[in-house]
Order: C-alpha cells, then sequence, then structure tokens
C-alpha cells in the first residue's frame, strides 16, 4: 500500500516573470563590455532615450550591462555583491574572445614554424 501522494504531481517547471523579462533585453558579452570600457573618454556616447528600455534608458551600469528604472535603484545596485565581483572582472585581465576559443579548439591558423631559407 506504498506509493507517492496523490495530490503530488509533478508540476511543469516555467520562467518566472523576472527570466522572462531579463532575456528581453539582450547582454553584451564579456569582450564587449570590457572594450566599452577600455574607450576613450571622447569617443563615448550619451545614452540615448528608448521608451522600451527601464528608465528610458538614461540609467544604464556599463560593468553589469543593466538597465535600472530609476536613479536610486542603480545606486543600490553599485552597492551589491554582485556589481563589485563584476568591477573587479572587469578591472582584470581582458575576458577571452572568440579568436582564443577558435585558437584552443585548433581552428585557427596552421602554424607551421619559422620559415626556412630555401636553396
Amino acid at each position: 500500500m506504498g506509493g507517492k501522494c496523490p495530490s503530488r504531481k509533478v508540476k511543469k517547471r516555467r520562467y518566472s516573470h523576472k527570466t522572462a523579462r531579463r532575456d528581453k533585453f539582450l547582454l553584451k558579452g564579456d569582450d564587449a563590455v570590457y572594450d566599452e570600457l577600455n574607450k576613450p573618454e571622447g569617443e563615448k556616447k550619451p545614452l540615448p532615450v528608448d521608451e522600451d528600455l527601464p528608465g528610458m534608458g538614461q540609467y544604464y551600469c556599463l560593468h553589469c550591462d543593466r538597465y535600472f528604472a530609476n536613479v536610486a535603484v542603480r545606486d543600490e545596485h553599485f552597492k551589491t555583491k554582485r556589481h563589485k565581483k563584476r568591477l573587479k572582472q572587469m578591472m582584470g585581465p581582458a575576458p577571452h574572445t572568440q579568436l582564443d576559443a577558435d585558437l584552443a579548439a585548433g581552428m585557427g591558423l596552421p602554424d607551421n614554424g619559422p620559415k626556412l631559407m630555401s636553396i
């Protein structure tokens, strides 16, 4: 007379609203964010107004590539462990790129060694 409780059924796992909303705004890769941070001040342009983004796209964290609804939320984000970790990661060495991955997989240009003198 064993078995599982009949009221306990396996429920389909669904994405939460927060996860679905996060996917709506595509995030840049680490290498793109790193390149953006290393641009000189003259090349950086002001944020354009965009109605589709939270806070009209004006409150942005460059390190985490996230938009916020207002200044207070953005300033709270700056105090979080997640942001501080990301800040430390972006200030370190350059992240790996697709070229690095191709070379590691052996898909890059062949290395035939130094050219020898021909007769």
